[in-house]
């Protein structure tokens, strides 16, 4: 190995590095390694999870409602499959309509 400041020229590699003894091993300071450690699931690990899992697209999705969510579903489903007659609109259309009080 050449000291500081000295020029250590190797031919074979390129820029003339030479990086160091060919048998020894090199060790991997301040990294720790271990499957077994807990790890804290950070965000966006959470995130990427959630949003790229696995959907069985063939299962059947089951929705409980409550009497009151019923209700309302009800009257939103009656609502948007009432008969609509020329009559209906016509009526709707041509109502009298009063602005303020009328005497």
């Amino acid at each position: 190995m050449a000291d500081l400041g000295e020029e250590n020229k190797v031919s074979g590699v390129f820029g003339g590095v030479e990086i160091g003894e060919e048998n020894k091993e090199v060790e991997n300071a301040g990294t720790i390694r271990n499957n077994y450690l807990p790890v804290k699931t950070g965000f966006w690990t959470k995130f990427k999870n959630f949003w790229l899992q696995e959907i069985d697209w063939n299962k059947e999705i089951k929705v409980e409602l409550t009497p009151y969510q019923q209700k309302v579903e009800d009257e939103i489903n009656e609502f948007l499959h009432q008969d609509i007659t020329w009559k209906k609109v016509r009526n709707f259309l041509f109502q009298e309509v009063s602005f303020g009080s009328k005497k």
